[in-house]
C-alpha cells in the first residue's frame, strides 16, 4: 500500500481531516478568560533546566576557613565545546594546571558549542549552585573573562548587578547604556592597542560611561598586544592582590 503524505490525505480527505486536527488543539487551561470576553491576568511558573560543564578549584587551605573568594572566569569563543581541556588553555584554569594555587575558589564553566555566548541566566544559576554547595564569601565575588567571556563579564554584571564585589573584562566589549546599573562594583579593564578582533574602542566606550557614572574604572591598555592581552593580564600578581581588595558595596 502507498504510504500517504500529509499534503496527500488532505487532498484525498477534504474538510474531514480538518475536524480531528482541531478537536486535538490543548483545552485552554481553567484559569483562561473565557473567549470573546476580554483580557484577563495569568501567571508563568514553570522552571528552566541548566545543564553545564566547568572546572572548579578549592584553595589547598580551604578547610582552615569559614569562608572564601570566588572568582568566576569565562572563556572566549574558541573554547566552546564539551571537552573541559578546551577551558584550560587560557587564564586562570591554565595558570591553575601548571601548579598555581589561588586564594579564591576558582570556578571556570563552558560555554557549549553554537552560534551563542555566554547566558546570564546560567550563569547566574551556576553561582547560586556554588555558592550553595561551598564555603562562599558572597561579599567578595568576582568575574572575569576575556573575549567572548569579556562580553560576558559586562553582560553578567548588568543582569545581576548587586551580586559582585569586582569585574575584570579582557578584549570584550558590553552596552554603554547599562554601566549605571553596577557603577558601584569595581573594574578594572584590560585591551590590547592593536587588537583587531574586538577593538580597543570597545573597551574605552565602557570605561568612559563608566566614569561619567562615577565608577571606580582602573584601564590598562597594552600598546603593543594585539588580542591577547590576557596572558599579561593574567600573569600580574597585582590583578588577584587588588581583587582581594575588593568587596561587594552594601
Amino acid at each position: 500500500m502507498k504510504k500517504l503524505t500529509l499534503k496527500t490525505a488532505i487532498l484525498l480527505a477534504g474538510a474531514a481531516v480538518l475536524v480531528p486536527l482541531m478537536a486535538s488543539a490543548a483545552e485552554p487551561p481553567s484559569n483562561a478568560p473565557s473567549p470573546g470576553t476580554g483580557q484577563k491576568p495569568c501567571e508563568l511558573d514553570r522552571t528552566i533546566k541548566v545543564q553545564m560543564k566547568y572546572l572548579l578549584a578549592l584553595p589547598k587551605d580551604y578547610d582552615q576557613k569559614e569562608s572564601w573568594p570566588l572568582l568566576l572566569f569565562l572563556h572566549g569563543a574558541g573554547e566552546r565545546g564539551d571537552n573541559l581541556d578546551l577551558v584550560k588553555m587560557h587564564g586562570p584554569p591554565k595558570l591553575i594546571e601548571a601548579g598555581k594555587d589561588f586564594p579564591f575558589i576558582v570556578v571556570s564553566p563552558q560555554c557549549p558549542t553554537g552560534n551563542r555566548g555566554w547566558q546570564a541566566h546560567e550563569l547566574s544559576a551556576l553561582l547560586d549552585e556554588i555558592t550553595e554547595k561551598y564555603k562562599v564569601d558572597k561579599d567578595r565575588i568576582f568575574v572575569t573573562g576575556l573575549s567572548m567571556g569579556g562580553y560576558g563579564t559586562w553582560s553578567l554584571a548588568a543582569f545581576s548587578p548587586d551580586r559582585f564585589a569586582a569585574l575584570v573584562p579582557i578584549c570584550g566589549g558590553g552596552d554603554p547604556n547599562t554601566v549605571r546599573r553596577f557603577a558601584h562594583v569595581a573594574v578594572w579593564v584590560f585591551h590590547g592597542a592593536k587588537d583587531t578582533a574586538v577593538p580597543l574602542e570597545r573597551s574605552e566606550q565602557m570605561v568612559e560611561a563608566l566614569k561619567k557614572a562615577g565608577a571606580n574604572v582602573k584601564f590598562t591598555v597594552y600598546p603593543e598586544a594585539g588580542h591577547d592581552s590576557w596572558t599579561e593580564a593574567y600573569n600580574n600578581p597585582e590583578l588577584y592582590e587588588w581583587l582581594l581588595q575588593q568587596k561587594r558595596a552594601k
